[in-house]
C-alpha cells in the first residue's frame, strides 16, 4: 500500500477546500439549511460543474470522471470540514452506486449522466429507520427489514409487465428533493419472499414526501409515504440485491469515516484557536496543562481515526472491507472534539449562535442514522471471528 497522495488527489483536496471557505462559510451554511431544500443549489451546482464532484467516482461513458472511490472519499473529508449541506452523500455514495450495480444498460444510461452532472439528484429510500441495517454495516442484511411479508415496510406487486408500491419510509436521505427515488421493498409471498430495489420519479403520482426536523440539520431527512405507486424494478429479478447493498454500505462507511476526520479536524483547530485567544488569570488558556492534555488526547483520536479513514479509502479499490470499523473509529473522535470543543469554549460553546454545536450533532446524527459505534465495532469483530467459540454480548 502506498499512503502518499497523487498530484491530482491533493489538488482535488486544495481546489475543494478552497471553494468550500468561499461558498461555505458559518452563515452561509445556516442560510441553506433553512431553505426548503435544506442545501444551496447554487453551490452544488458549482461542485458540479467546476469539480464534476457528483460524477467523480463514475465511468466516463456515463458522463463522470472516472476517478476512484477513493478521490470521492478524499472530497468527502473536506465536505466534512465545512460540514457542508449538500446531496452529495445520498445521490454519489448511497443511490448512485447501487443504480451503476444493478442497473441495467438502458437504465444506467439514462439516469447516471444527469446524476453526474449535478442536473439531478437520487435518494435511497429504506422502510422504517432500518438505514444501517439495510447497508449491513451493524450486522446482516438478510433479514426482515423490508417488510419480509408482514404489515409495514414496503410492499411490491406486480400488475401486469410493472409494479405498485405502497408503504412508508423514515430518515430518508434529501428524500424530500431527490428527482430520482431508489426505493427497497418486499416482493413475493411466503414461497418467493425476497427484497428488491426500484426506480420511483420524485414526483410521481402517489408519492406523499415531507422533510423531517432532524438533529443533524446539515443531513437533510425525509419521510417518504408511497400510496400504490408505480414503480420500475431496478436491474433483474434475481439479482444480488443484498450483496450489492452491503458494498454500498461499506463504501458509504468509508465516505462518513472520511467525513468525520475532516469534521473533528476543523473542531479541533477551531478550539485551539480559540484557546491561544481566551485568557484566564492573566494568561491564555490554551498555556494550562490541563487544557494542553485534553487536546492532545483529542489530536491522538483524530490522527488514527485518520490513518483509519485512509486505508478504508484505499480498501475499497482492492475489494477489501473495512469501512464500518473506520467509520466508529472517525465517528468516535468526531464526538470526541466536537465535545472538548463545546466545553473549552465555556459559555459560547454552548450557544445556538457558535458553531461548535453543529460538529456534536453531525457525530451524534450520523451514530443514529448508521451506527451506534458499539454495534459497529461488534460486526466487525463478527465478520473477522475475532470471538468464535466465545460468547459477546452487546
Amino acid at each position: 500500500m502506498d499512503a502518499s497522495f497523487t498530484a491530482e488527489q491533493d489538488e482535488i483536496r486544495r481546489t475543494l477546500r478552497e471553494l468550500l471557505r468561499k461558498r461555505c462559510g458559518a452563515q452561509e451554511l445556516r442560510a441553506a439549511v433553512g431553505t426548503p431544500d435544506g442545501w444551496d443549489p447554487a453551490l452544488w451546482t458549482l461542485l458540479a460543474d467546476q469539480l464534476g464532484l457528483p460524477g467523480l467516482a463514475l465511468p466516463e461513458r456515463y458522463g463522470g470522471v472516472d476517478c476512484s472511490f477513493t478521490e470521492l472519499a478524499l472530497a468527502g473529508e473536506e465536505m466534512g470540514r465545512s460540514l457542508a449541506p449538500t446531496p452529495l452523500l445520498a445521490t454519489a455514495v448511497l443511490a448512485g452506486p447501487l443504480i451503476q450495480a444493478l442497473g441495467t444498460e438502458v437504465q444506467r444510461a439514462g439516469l447516471l449522466p444527469a446524476l453526474a452532472s449535478g442536473a439531478r439528484t437520487a435518494a435511497l429510500a429504506v422502510p422504517g429507520t432500518a438505514l444501517a441495517t439495510a447497508l449491513a454495516l451493524t450486522g446482516e442484511n438478510g433479514g426482515e427489514w423490508a417488510g419480509g411479508g408482514r404489515a409495514g415496510g414496503v410492499q411490491a406487486r406486480r400488475v401486469g409487465e410493472g409494479w405498485r408500491l405502497y408503504g412508508q419510509a423514515e430518515q430518508v436521505l434529501d428524500g424530500h428533493s431527490a428527482g430520482v427515488l431508489v426505493v427497497a421493498a418486499h416482493a413475493g409471498g411466503f414461497a418467493r419472499s425476497r427484497t428488491l430495489l426500484f426506480l420511483v420519479t420524485g414526483d410521481a403520482e402517489g408519492v406523499v414526501r415531507a422533510r423531517q426536523t432532524a438533529l443533524d440539520a446539515t443531513r437533510p431527512q425525509a419521510r417518504l409515504q408511497l400510496r400504490d405507486v408505480e414503480a420500475e424494478l431496478l436491474g433483474e429479478d434475481g439479482a444480488d440485491v443484498l450483496g450489492a447493498l452491503a458494498s454500498v454500505g461499506d463504501r458509504a462507511a468509508a465516505f462518513l469515516a472520511c467525513e468525520a476526520v475532516g469534521a473533528a479536524d476543523r473542531a479541533l483547530e477551531r478550539t485551539v484557536e480559540y484557546v491561544r485567544q481566551r485568557e484566564q488569570f492573566g494568561r491564555a488558556i490554551g498555556s494550562f496543562q490541563a487544557v494542553k492534555h485534553r487536546l492532545a488526547d483529542v489530536y491522538v483520536q483524530v490522527q488514527a481515526a485518520r490513518s483509519a479513514a485512509y486505508y478504508a479509502a484505499w480498501a475499497c479499490v482492492h475489494d477489501e472491507r473495512v469501512g464500518g470499523l473506520a467509520l466508529a473509529q472517525a465517528l468516535e473522535a468526531l464526538r470526541s472534539a466536537a465535545a472538548e470543543g463545546i466545553q473549552l469554549h465555556g459559555g459560547i460553546g454552548f450557544t445556538w449562535e457558535h458553531e461548535a454545536h453543529l460538529s456534536f450533532k453531525r457525530a451524534s446524527g450520523d451514530e443514529l442514522l448508521f451506527g451506534p459505534v458499539h454495534r459497529l465495532r461488534a460486526h466487525a469483530a463478527e465478520a473477522a471471528r475475532l470471538f468464535e467459540g466465545r460468547e459477546v454480548s452487546v
